[in-house]
C-alpha cells in the first residue's frame, strides 16, 4: 500500500507537487503549483456544477410537479379517490429505488457525458405525456415510467462529480447541485401559476389546458436541455474538452494520488461488498432515509398543507416560494461550511434541530401564520441533509468503484423514505396533518441521533487506526491485496 506518508495524504490536505503517487497509473515526475489547481479546478466548477444543478433541477421539477398538478385539477379531472393520488406518489419512488444502484454501475461503464442527458431525456419525455394521461391507471404507469429514468439521475451526478473534485472539495459541490432541488420547488411553484392560465388548446385530439400544460411545457423544456447536454457536459479530467493537455494531467494525477487507484477501474463484486460492509454507510443511509421522508414529503405535498391552511390555489403556489429559496441559500451555506471545516455529523445535527423544533411547532400549534413560519424552520433545517448524508458517505469511501457504488446505494437507501413520504399526508388527516407531522418529528430526532452516532462512530475508528489496532487487517498481503483494502486499510482516515 505505501508508507504513512502516502496513506496520511487521504485525509490531510497536501500540494499535489509534493505527494507521491502510490499507483502505477500516475506520473511521479508531474508537478504543479497551488496557484495551477485553483485555477484548473475553477475551470471544473464551471463547465460541471451548473450543469449538473440545470439537470437535476430539471429531475426534480419533473419529479414534483404533480403537487403544483393535484391543486390545479388533476385529482378531480382524473377520478381519484380516497388514497389513489399517494398511490400514484408510491409507485415513482418503488421503481426509483430499483433502478439506482444499477444505474450507477452502467454509468460507470457508458460514461456521464451521455448517459446523464439521456436520462434527462427520458424524464422529460415522460412528464410530456402525462399531460395526455385521462384516468388512474395511466397516471400510475405514467410515474413508473418516470421512476426508472429518474433512479439513476441524483446518484449519478453525484458520482459524475466525484471524477473530478477531491474529498475536501466535494460537499459544497454537491450541495449546490443538490439544492436544486428547492430551487425547483420555488421556481416550480411559479412556473405552475404560470403554466396552469395558459388558455385552453389542443393537439392529436387532445385538449391541453390547467395541469396539462405544467407537464407539457415542463417536460418539453426538459428533452430540449437534455438534447444540448452533452455539447457542455465533460466524460472524466483526463478528456475534458475544456482543459489543455497538461490541465488534464493534473486534474487527473491529484485524484490517483488521493485516491491511490485508477479512476477508470471496473466495478467488480469486491467493490460493492465494500460499499455494502460499511457500518458508515448504513449510518448515511438510514440518516438519508429519514431526511427525505421529509424532503420528498414537502416537495409534494406542501401546496397542499398550505391550501389547507385556508390560501387558495394560486396563493398556494405562490407562498411555497420563500420557504424554497431560503432552503437554497442555506443549503450551500451549509455544504460551503462543512467542507471547510471538513466536519459533516456536527452540520447534519445541528441543523436537524431546527427541523425537529418546525415540525413541534407545525404538530401542536394552530394559528396558519405560525405554522408557516415553521415551515421555513423545516425547510431550513432539512434540505442540506441530503447531500450531507450523500457526500459524507462517499468521503469515506475508497476508490472510485466502491464510491460508484456506495452513491447508489446510500441514495437507494434514501429513496425508501420516499416510499414512506407519500404516506405521511392522506387525505383523512387533512388540514391539520397531525399523522404526518408525527412521523417528521420522529424523523428529525432519529436523524439528530445518526449524526452523533456517526461522529462518534469515525472518531473511535480513527483513534483505533491511530492506535495500530487495525494494522492486522495489513497481515500476510502483498501491496496490490493492500490497495484493494480501501477504506477498511489502518491509514485511511475517516471524515466525523
Amino acid at each position: 500500500m505505501g508508507d504513512l506518508e502516502k496513506e496520511v495524504a487521504l485525509h490531510h490536505e497536501q500540494t499535489p507537487k509534493d505527494a507521491a503517487s502510490s499507483s502505477s497509473t500516475s506520473l511521479p515526475e508531474l508537478s504543479w503549483t497551488d496557484a495551477e489547481e485553483t485555477a484548473i479546478r475553477r475551470k471544473i466548477d464551471w463547465h460541471c456544477v451548473p450543469i449538473v444543478t440545470l439537470l437535476y433541477m430539471l429531475c426534480f421539477l419533473d419529479r414534483v410537479n404533480i403537487g403544483n398538478a393535484r391543486i390545479q385539477g388533476l385529482a378531480t379531472d382524473l377520478h381519484l379517490e380516497g388514497t389513489q393520488f399517494n398511490w400514484a406518489l408510491s409507485i415513482f419512488y418503488i421503481i426509483y429505488l430499483l433502478f439506482e444502484v444499477p444505474s450507477n454501475v452502467l454509468l460507470k461503464a457508458l460514461g456521464p457525458r451521455f448517459y446523464l442527458p439521456l436520462l434527462v431525456c427520458g424524464f422529460g419525455l415522460v412528464s410530456l405525456c402525462t399531460a395526455f394521461v385521462t384516468n388512474f391507471g395511466g397516471l400510475m404507469g405514467a410515474r413508473a415510467v418516470l421512476g426508472v429514468f429518474e433512479g439513476g439521475a441524483m446518484p449519478g451526478m453525484a458520482f459524475f462529480l466525484s471524477t473530478f473534485y477531491k474529498r475536501e472539495e466535494l460537499l459544497f459541490r454537491i450541495g449546490i447541485y443538490v439544492s436544486a432541488a428547492s430551487i425547483a420547488g420555488a421556481f416550480g411553484g411559479l412556473l405552475a401559476t404560470g403554466l396552469s392560465r395558459i388558455p385552453e388548446w389542443g393537439v392529436a385530439g387532445h385538449t391541453i389546458h390547467t395541469w396539462k400544460n405544467i407537464f407539457f411545457f415542463e417536460g418539453l423544456i426538459t428533452i430540449l436541455i437534455g438534447l444540448a447536454a452533452p455539447v457542455w457536459m465533460p466524460t472524466d479530467p483526463r478528456t475534458a474538452w475544456f482543459l489543455n493537455e497538461r490541465e488534464k494531467s493534473i486534474a487527473a494525477e491529484r485524484l490517483v494520488r488521493e485516491h491511490r487507484t485508477d479512476p477508470a477501474q471496473k466495478v467488480e463484486w469486491r467493490h460493492v461488498k465494500l460499499a455494502v460492509m460499511n457500518v458508515h454507510n448504513y449510518t448515511c443511509g438510514i440518516g438519508f432515509f429519514l431526511i427525505n421522508i421529509t424532503v420528498q414529503g414537502l416537495s409534494v405535498f406542501l401546496p397542499t398543507i398550505l391550501k389547507d391552511l385556508g390560501w387558495q390555489n394560486t396563493k398556494a403556489q405562490l407562498y411555497s416560494v420563500p420557504p424554497y429559496v431560503c432552503a437554497c441559500l442555506v443549503a450551500i451555506a451549509v455544504a460551503y461550511g462543512s467542507d471547510k471545516s471538513r466536519q459533516r455529523g456536527i452540520w447534519l445535527a445541528a441543523f436537524s434541530v431546527l427541523a425537529l423544533i418546525g415540525f413541534a411547532i407545525l404538530r401542536w400549534v394552530s394559528q396558519p401564520n405560525v405554522r408557516y413560519m415553521a415551515v421555513f424552520f423545516v425547510t431550513v433545517g432539512a434540505f442540506p441533509g441530503g447531500p450531507g448524508f450523500l457526500s459524507w458517505a462517499i468521503n469515506n469511501s475508497a476508490g472510485p468503484a466502491v464510491r460508484a457504488v456506495t452513491s447508489g446505494y446510500v441514495v437507494t437507501l434514501g429513496t425508501i423514505g420516499g416510499i414512506v413520504a407519500t404516506w405521511t399526508y392522506v387525505p383523512s388527516d387533512a388540514p391539520k396533518y397531525h399523522t404526518g407531522h408525527t412521523i417528521n418529528l420522529g424523523g428529525q430526532i432519529g436523524v439528530v441521533c445518526l449524526s452523533i452516532f456517526g461522529i462518534l462512530y469515525c472518531a473511535w475508528e480513527n483513534r483505533a487506526r491511530a492506535a495500530g489496532k487495525r494494522d492486522h487487517r495489513l497481515e500476510g498481503l502483498t501491496e496490490e491485496e493492500q490497495e484493494h483494502l480501501g477504506n477498511r486499510h489502518p491509514r485511511f482516515h475517516l471524515w466525523t
